[in-house]
């Protein structure tokens, strides 16, 4: 069959200047920047001529255990710690903070607002960064030094200074959530992306049931000792887990070509394992800015729901962790109360989070179902929590309503899963992360600002608010999802009007995948849902 003819009968987003009908010929200008690549990364030495030799299935299930062991536990560890330093601001208010540092009207929200206002600022340069450079050792430098900044909250005297410490912390925290997505992208196959994701992010709630009971010990000696500032001990114990977290990464954190704990072979390994994911290898070190990536991004739709989403789902994010403690201590419990009244929610959070892991793991396409599942149960919890009077007889009740929102991270953190799966091309991936991270952003800032002082004590316009956001993420995850499933579908189509087998598709997708292609440029890539 003609080349001309093939390429003419797949849709405008398929299209490809590589020939379909034979193997795609490299196009030599990506060729060069895979030079360039190599060269910058550690990895450089390392690439093959010829054909890649073939491994056994024994040894990949060798390598990827060996990558569990190594980097699961510490990402968990990273990531709740990350989690935890960042919200503990709601614990610590509930302690003094807000009347030890003279904090009056707005300024208790402006240290949230801030916050995520540097985390967007800084994202974008943040991500470059870790592409062109180490990922392990950039993402260990920043958690040191953040781990400072969160120590130093715990010696602030007035807003100026919590401010600007919050503002810094913004800055080193922005680079971690979408440095360990692409770390779990250099690692594992696409079935895996989701389980393996949903291990650190679980963290979330996990690491939070630890953190806890170890604030609630720091609080309780506040009732004995007046004068005890519990919060700023509270700092104190957090900026120096930190610290000893980010020493922990510095050894043993990063992408396969980078990490000192695989053998040469391993990395290769490593390397020829994630080849069907059709995006390239795990080397960050690409040079050369794709224009044509970002051109393609502004007409692709995944990338403003990736967007639109994530603000969505962000914005209670913002007020919950903000002012959840707040609203539950004026519901009528005490500060300790609300600090283990969080365990159950969080216990709550990680035993959905496993549920989801195992069957995702076992069967594809399931992500997107349990994203728009997720996010129904937190619309009738808001809801409960804006109807219920704020008196003591109802506290329960409201706590309840607080309870049934947990599942709410699903339809962020899943999402976030589908950028390493669906989005091929460096520039494109770097672009899409950036800009999910910004919706993330934005959605906090907002979040802690729709709850304002004068809506003490029950922030009703907050809450509704937040009810309204999960309703219209609900149309944008099901607008997305029939999207992808359509695309898949006419890409079928036509490969199968092509008599393309399978089995050459997967091949013909390795290849453009090496070569830098885009999802949109690369017939043979399937999106998973």
């Amino acid at each position: 069959m003609a080349a001309t003819s093939e390429i003419t009968t797949l849709p405008v987003e398929m299209r490809s200047t590589l020939e379909i009908s034979g193997a795609p010929e490299k196009d030599p200008e990506k060729v060069e920047d895979a030079e360039i690549s190599e060269k910058s990364s550690v990895a450089a030495g390392e690439v093959r001529e010829g054909p890649a030799p073939q491994y056994t299935e024994d040894q990949y299930r060798k390598l990827k255990r060996k990558a569990d062991r190594y980097l699961l536990l510490l990402m968990w560890l990273c990531y709740g710690v990350q989690q935890t330093d960042k919200t503990s601001i709601g614990t610590q208010a509930t302690f003094g903070l807000r009347t030890d540092t003279g904090l009056v009207g707005q300024q208790y929200s402006w240290l949230t607002t801030v916050f995520y206002i540097t985390y967007m600022c800084f994202e974008f340069p943040s991500n470059i960064i870790l592409q062109r450079y180490l990922m392990g050792r950039t993402l260990s430098c920043y958690m040191l030094c953040w781990g400072v900044v969160v120590l130093c909250i715990g010696f602030a005297q007035n807003f100026t200074q919590l401010i600007t410490l919050r503002a810094l912390q913004g800055v080193f925290e922005c680079c971690i959530s979408p440095g360990f997505i692409l770390v779990v992208g250099s690692w594992y196959t696409t079935r895996e992306h989701a389980s393996r994701s949903l291990v650190f992010q679980s963290a979330n709630a996990g690491f939070g049931i630890i953190a806890n009971l170890i604030l609630y010990g720091i609080g309780s000696v506040q009732y004995s000792r007046p004068d005890f500032q519990a919060w700023r001990y509270m700092s104190y114990f957090l900026g120096g887990l930190t610290i000893i977290t980010g020493l922990l990464c510095l050894l043993f954190l990063g992408t396969p070509s980078e990490v000192r704990w695989l053998s040469p072979e391993e990395k290769d390994i490593a390397n020829a394992r994630i080849i069907n994911n059709n995006t390239g290898h795990d080397r960050t070190g690409i040079k050369k800015w794709r224009w044509e990536q970002a051109r393609e991004c502004l007409i692709d739709p995944c990338f403003w729901f990736a967007g639109i989403n994530a603000f969505l789902s962000s914005v209670p994010n913002g007020g919950i962790t903000t002012f959840g403690s707040i609203i539950n201590t004026s519901a009528g419990f005490t500060n300790l109360q609300v600090i283990l009244l969080d365990i159950p929610r969080n216990v709550a959070s990680v035993v959905w989070f496993i549920i989801i892991g195992l069957i995702t793991s076992r069967w594809k396409n399931l992500r997107m179902y349990f994203m728009i599942v997720s996010i129904i149960p937190p619309i009738a919890g808001f809801a409960m929590m804006a109807a219920l009077p704020n008196e003591p007889e109802y506290k329960w009740a409201r706590w309840t309503g607080y309870l049934i929102t947990v599942p709410y991270v699903v339809a962020l953190f899943l999402a976030w899963t589908l950028i390493p799966s669906n989005i091929a091309g460096r520039t494109k991936r770097t672009l899409t992360s950036s800009f999910t991270f910004v919706g993330y952003c934005v959605g906090n800032v907002v979040g802690s600002q729709i709850f304002a002082a004068k809506d003490a004590p029950r922030y009703i316009p907050g809450i509704v608010g937040c009810a309204v956001c999960f309703g219209l993420e609900l149309v944008v995850l099901i607008a997305w999802r029939i999207i992808l499933v359509m695309r898949n579908r006419r890409r079928e189509k036509n490969l199968r009007e092509q008599g393309i087998s399978e089995e050459e598709r997967v091949e013909r997708g390795k290849q453009l995948g090496e070569q830098d292609c885009t999802d949109f440029k690369n017939p043979y890539f399937r999106y998973t849902m």
